[in-house]
């Protein structure tokens, strides 16, 4: 896979990976024009994790009618500023779903799929939580809250 990015101004750049989608990004301390790299790694892990999930879901045959992945990562005081570690809270809302089945698409992400968390969990320990809610008309209630170890 190839990667480029280009200088705008200041810290501001446009990326361009192998889709050729263009990803503004920045680290300027004033009005930023776009994510910081360290935002993007964190929402790589989101999105990755988040794609698996939901596909595995879905396959399941779940009906998942809302879905959310957040991700909540420590960074050292110190530069280089790296990641200490991080917690993953799946949120999925739907009419009867399954709490193994959930369970199941959360660990194929972990354990098979992301290749973005299978290269993080080598540098930081990573914490998977999951809320279940039902979906009811205009309200959620929830369901199950647990981790996944």
């Amino acid at each position: 896979m190839d990667a480029r990015v280009t200088w705008r101004e200041r810290l501001s750049f446009v990326g361009v990976g192998a889709s050729g989608f263009p990803l503004q990004m920045d680290s300027d301390p004033g009005p930023q024009a776009g994510p910081s790299p360290m935002e993007l790694v964190a929402l790589s892990l989101a999105g990755c994790t988040a794609m698996d999930v939901i596909s595995v879901l879905e396959k399941k045959r779940q009906e998942v009618t809302a879905f959310e992945v957040r991700v909540h990562a420590e960074r050292s005081r110190d530069y280089p500023k790296v990641f200490l570690r991080a917690e993953i809270l799946y949120v999925v809302t739907g009419h009867g779903l399954d709490e193994q089945a959930v369970l199941r698409a959360i660990e194929l992400s972990a354990t098979k799929y992301c290749p973005v968390e299978a290269m993080l969990a080598k540098a930081f320990p990573i914490e998977f939580h999951y809320e279940i809610y039902e979906a009811d008309g205009k309200r959620t209630n929830l369901v199950k809250r647990g981790t996944y170890q």
